[in-house]
């Protein structure tokens, strides 16, 4: 089976004729969204303290600040766990301030020399393989002779795997963050490897957990007594019978009150004292608010009887928290709040100057949403390649359950956007849209929201327009730029990265332009998308191979010299967009389509004897790789259908010859996708693209190309009335 991915008999091609490219659409379509269901955010309590993320996603235990009186003998300690669905080895991040070991599942994973205390910048990478299921860490922190001390730590990827680690006792279970000790004088013994009740460690942990009754909602112990403001408190009632039923409902005021039920007002209290109503509940859950007000003697109420046909529970499950219900405040008396806009629980309300998000009924004890999702909802620039061919699938397969599940993704994210940006202001580091609330390249921003902008055209997106216009706004004026406008990486997200411009950038850059002209109705955008690739051929293009170097290094205005086949993809795929959109009467217009033509010929005679193209696309020893290949094949297939190609009889055998060693070498019979290069670093040797650079199975940057490139050869297909 020499170079092959797998058996010949469980090819996509062994199981259908290859021409029937709806099947092998939705075949790797369904695969894709089977695997990642649309799960939505899952809500978890954050408590305030000092151990928190920062904006590299690494928590930062400040030992020093917390403890400034810990002796040298002492030791702190920091417990929490990470959950894992597949066993892997990963790259964690450490910074000593001063002594650390840390544990992994009860085993010493690493100890600082005292070279390694007081680090500083400089970040200790540690490879830990993780197991499948909960993974427990404990970081001993001590103080040195010098009286440094604390420590930095968490995910080595923080773009792709942002990780958040939850508190690991019995009685926290389901929090988010850490729990830590005070200084003391005897070790932890046994460390910690799986959960267990906090007594039964022999240690006090903190933060402070506090204990109220469920059934009081007390305002001045969550805002204290001030006269003049008011809040709201959240539940559902849930009837528990097959029927409408009639629910009573009695308490106690503690100030001034009014209930609202399915958004009207149902009952008010004007005093302290005893209150009750009546609730017409209908099957299922409904909404009860309480809007408080605070006068001189309190604010609140508790609730001492219930019709035993219902219940009441917290409007979302909000792990860590068993409460019943949820609280937004303190706002100023009379500032029209209306607690109904904010029930979606995916935006943050305005009091003066301060932005508020619900919290528990536990002083700083904080409702947070995370993503936990491997892949849906998730920002990042392979998905909006892969949301952008499932897109197109569902047209070509007039698949409406597709494209609902693409606009929900995109939504996931454009609806959270104020959200996130808050969420990374107040706690260091965003729960979700963690690429997205934290824009520093054009990786973060581009590509998915050329996506997310095709994707609002099927139905208006929440958030979409402000998310588009923040992005617009970064690339025309906060992204680097060379002395003549090109864009480049300044900083990179590693130090080799720094200073350098990458082909695989107009992808991130180019399609966004285009879409974003549209909708905004300028046509500054689609000049500057233009400009850009016209650009980037003068820093990148190489005219005797026909090809794009991967990178230029711009310290020593340098081309790498590197045949990559998807960095030369992404370059072609983006003149293909552009070239549909581009007015033929724009003065770039001639120069584009050359470029076009140019590198269709240089792209074309490397094709290999299979139909793919190669890893390292002038060494046909590189293995198949196939999200290059499904960008030529994408590029030559709109190439033909609009007549940009002066010979389109050769690409036309390119596309089909393609395809079809797509389907045998490539795609498995249960529309699995092998052969996907996984993300890449740069070099200036071939070696590292063919024998280090590997390639992934359904990684994220092949799949949507690959469903692009059936999608455009069966409209090649149809235009040629083949």
């Amino acid at each position: 089976m020499s170079g092959r991915y797998f058996e010949p008999m469980e090819s996509m091609a062994s199981q259908t004729d290859s021409s029937s490219i709806p099947h092998v659409l939705a075949a790797i379509a369904q695969r894709y969204v089977g695997d990642h269901p649309p799960h939505g955010p899952v809500y978890r309590v954050t408590r305030s303290g000092d151990i928190r993320k920062q904006q590299d996603h690494l928590y930062q235990f400040p030992i020093e600040r917390m403890f400034p009186d810990m002796d040298e003998g002492q030791r702190v300690y920091a417990w929490a766990k990470l959950w894992i669905d597949q066993p892997q080895p990963f790259v964690f991040l450490l910074r000593c301030f001063g002594p650390v070991r840390l544990y992994h599942n009860g085993q010493k994973r690493f100890g600082s020399s005292t070279e390694e205390e007081g680090a500083g910048e400089q970040a200790l990478k540690l490879k830990i393989d993780l197991t499948r299921g909960w993974n427990h860490f404990v970081l001993e922190l001590g103080r040195n002779a010098q009286g440094s001390c604390g420590a930095e730590f968490g995910t080595g990827s923080r773009k792709n795997k942002p990780f958040h680690f939850l508190t690991p006792s019995e009685e926290r279970e389901g929090e988010e963050g850490w729990i830590y000790t005070v200084p003391v004088d005897i070790p932890l013994e046994p460390i910690p490897a799986i959960s267990l009740t906090e007594a039964s460690t022999g240690m006090k942990w903190l933060p402070v957990r506090e204990q109220r009754s469920q059934e009081t909602v007390c305002m001045e112990q969550l805002y204290g007594l001030q006269p003049g403001m008011e809040a709201f408190a959240w539940t559902t009632v849930i009837n528990l019978t097959a029927s409408m039923k009639r629910i009573k409902l009695a308490g106690a005021a503690y100030g001034p009150l009014r209930f609202l039920w399915n958004g009207k007002e149902l009952h008010s209290v004007h005093e302290p004292g005893d209150f009750s109503l009546v609730l017409d509940v209908m099957p299922g859950s409904s909404d009860l608010i309480a809007h408080c007000l605070c006068d001189e003697q309190g604010w609140g109420f508790s609730i001492c009887e219930l019709s035993r046909e219902a219940r009441l529970a917290a409007a979302r499950i909000v792990h860590g928290y068993k409460g019943k219900w949820l609280f937004l405040g303190p706002f100023p008396a009379g500032s029209a709040v209306d607690a109904a806009d904010y029930l979606t629980m995916d935006r943050v309300a305005a009091s003066g100057q301060e932005a508020l998000f619900w919290t528990t009924g536990q002083r700083g004890g904080h409702v947070r949403l995370f993503l936990e999702n491997e892949l849906f909802g998730r920002w990042n620039y392979p998905l909006g390649v892969t949301l952008n061919g499932l897109l197109e699938t569902s047209k070509l397969l007039e698949r409406s359950d597709l494209a609902d599940y693409v606009t929900r993704h995109v939504e996931f994210a454009t609806a959270t956007y104020d959200y996130s940006k808050w969420d990374r202001e107040r706690f260091g580091a965003a729960g979700l849209n963690n690429q997205l609330s934290h824009i520093d390249s054009l990786d973060d921003c581009g590509s998915f929201g050329a996506l997310a902008i095709l994707a609002d055209r099927l139905r208006p997106l929440k958030g979409l327009r402000k998310v588009s216009d923040d992005i617009a706004y970064y690339i025309m004026n906060v992204q680097d730029r060379m002395e003549d406008g090109a864009l480049y990486r300044r900083i990179g997200v590693s130090p080799s990265m720094h200073n350098t411009m990458w082909c695989d950038d107009m992808y991130m850059s180019v399609p966004f332009l285009c879409r974003y002209a549209e909708l905004s109705g300028d046509p500054l955008y689609m000049d500057e998308a233009a400009r850009q690739l016209l650009l980037y051929k003068k820093y990148l293009y190489m005219p005797a191979e026909k090809m794009m170097s991967h990178v230029y290094d711009v310290n020593i205005g340098k081309r790498s010299q590197t045949f990559w086949g998807r960095g030369n993809g992404w370059v072609f795929f983006s003149l293909a967009v552009l070239l549909v959109v581009l007015p033929q009467t724009h003065e770039s217009y001639p120069a584009v389509l050359d470029f076009y033509r140019e590198l269709a010929e240089g792209y074309l005679r490397l094709q290999g004897k299979h139909g793919l193209w190669h890893q390292v696309l002038t060494d046909p020893e590189s293995y198949e790789e196939s999200s290059c290949t499904a960008m030529f094949i994408y590029s030559f297939a709109l190439g033909v259908r609009h007549g940009w190609l002066v010979d389109p009889e050769p690409y036309v055998h390119a596309v089909l010859t393609g395809w079809q060693g797509q389907c045998e070498r490539a795609i498995d019979k249960h529309g699995n996708l092998y052969g996907v290069c996984k993300g890449s670093s740069w070099s200036f040797s071939h070696a590292y693209y063919k024998h280090e650079l590997g390639w992934n199975l359904n990684d994220t940057h092949g799949i949507g190309i690959v469903l692009l490139a059936g999608v455009e050869t069966q409209r090649m297909k149809a235009y040629l009335g083949t």
